[in-house]
């Protein structure tokens, strides 16, 4: 059979392939959806590890700021995680979250071995629950961070994410 003598009964329907339900959910996840900030990522890595991140993407002339406070304090024992020492946990684990699902996300363009040891080795600490005094939280901001360098690092090299230069 030709074209012309296709008819209007052998034309499969089209059938939309979300029902309202499905289209509602990808609208709420465009609004609330923000593009992937690789400046920031990198500045919470030099506020976690700043002197050891790698020299040719963000030398830190200094400590961090969350460091020297606590190279700072005076006397004994461990007093209560500064605030800005758990929000930075927090955005590490949203940044660790975000690149492992980038990592994984597109089976045409499967992670390396690399890739796929790093998002392992770092999803425990992403469930981790949060220390409550200021060293360990500190702790777990490094190897938060020590990972997520790692991760970007191999991303960017990939090419499954661009640098912010």
């Amino acid at each position: 059979m030709t074209a012309a003598e296709a008819t209007e009964s052998d034309v499969p329907k089209w059938a939309p392939p979300l029902d309202a339900d499905g289209l509602r959910f990808v609208l709420k996840q465009m609004a609330t959806w923000t593009p992937l900030d690789v400046k920031a990522i990198f500045d919470d890595l030099e506020a976690a590890i700043g002197y050891q991140v790698e020299a040719s993407r963000r030398p830190a002339k200094r400590l961090p700021a969350v460091l020297r406070a606590v190279m700072r304090r005076p006397g004994r024992g461990s007093p209560a995680a500064a605030p800005a020492t758990v929000e930075l946990v927090v955005r590490l684990r949203s940044h660790l979250a975000r690149l492992g699902n980038i990592a994984v996300a597109d089976p045409k363009f499967p992670p390396t071995d690399v890739m796929v040891q790093l998002v392992e080795r770092g999803r425990p600490m992403r469930d981790e629950h949060a220390p409550g005094d200021q060293e360990q939280t500190l702790a777990l901001a490094r190897r938060l961070a020590f990972v997520l360098s790692d991760l970007v690092e191999e991303l960017i090299e990939a090419r499954y994410i661009e640098d912010d230069e």
